[in-house]
């Protein structure tokens, strides 16, 4: 007996930006956004474009006491209103609990997987699975000797982007 393989990830977005009727549009500039999970409750995102290709900038917080930040480059495959989107970069984190002797922070390698739907007008959702790993950690605990998690952890996360 035959046993069907499912399709690898790159098959997946090939198909996908290939399958959704073409729509080119200019995405060229600068687009200003708000940002809800992913890389924090929520965000301020500035994304400089250029057709297919983009460098995000995002900053927020997960309690206030915290601040977030996220550099990723990303590439929007096909030519739709509804483009599948893959990226890499950096995340980190800094936070300030009120009952810690010093700060924690932590930085992680950061792949966002998702899709990006303009909806006209220079409007656009985006929804993607942020999927991250740690590479250092700074515990708040200065005796906290736990080694870091070295598994791949996904957040999703949902945005609203304008260009201008």
């Amino acid at each position: 007996m035959t046993r069907l393989r499912a399709p690898t990830l790159p098959t997946l977005l090939l198909a996908l930006s290939t399958a959704v009727p073409l729509a080119a549009q200019a995405t060229d500039g600068v687009r200003l956004g708000l940002a809800f999970g992913g890389t924090s409750l929520v965000a301020v995102v500035v994304e400089v474009m250029d057709d297919a290709r983009a460098l995000e900038l995002s900053v927020g917080t997960w309690g206030f006491r915290d601040v977030s930040a996220s550099l990723v480059g990303k590439g929007y495959l096909g030519a739709s209103r509804f483009r599948p989107v893959v990226g890499a970069g950096l995340w980190t984190i800094v936070a300030w609990p009120r009952d810690a002797e010093r700060s924690g922070a932590a930085l992680l390698v950061r792949f966002p997987i998702g899709f990006d739907w303009s909806a006209g007008g220079g409007h656009s959702l985006d929804f993607e699975m942020s999927v991250s790993k740690g590479l250092a950690v700074r515990r708040t605990d200065p005796i906290d000797g736990r080694p870091m998690s070295r598994r791949f952890v996904p957040l999703p996360g949902i945005s609203y982007r304008w260009l201008p």
